[in-house]
């Protein structure tokens, strides 16, 4: 396998995405779901429901970083399509706003 990680998890709680960087996936993903990471541990339980695996450090980041933009955001969209719409992502987002 690849050394590093882009990820994208959905938060079941607020149904937003997380999207993040890391060399151990399977930790990663516990020590979210555990609340040791302060930027999602108000927003669990989280899945995983993306990932992409590189060779070198600064293309992962660069990709993660990408990820964040509105383009990025944009890109995820179309690629997670079936995805999100199984979790029913946009219809929860405007429940979410609208609280």
């Amino acid at each position: 396998m690849l050394p590093y990680c882009v990820y994208v998890l959905f938060s079941e709680k607020d149904f937003l995405l997380y999207i993040g960087f890391t060399t151990n996936i399977e930790n990663r993903i516990k020590d979210h779901n555990l609340g040791g990471t302060t930027s999602t541990k108000h927003r669990r339980p989280l899945k995983l429901i993306f990932t992409e695996f590189y060779l070198f450090e600064q293309d992962a980041r660069n990709r993660e970083m990408y990820f964040k933009t509105s383009a990025g955001k944009r890109a995820l969209n179309i690629m997670l399509k079936t995805t999100l719409d199984k979790l029913d992502y946009k219809s929860k987002m405007k429940i979410a706003d609208a609280k």
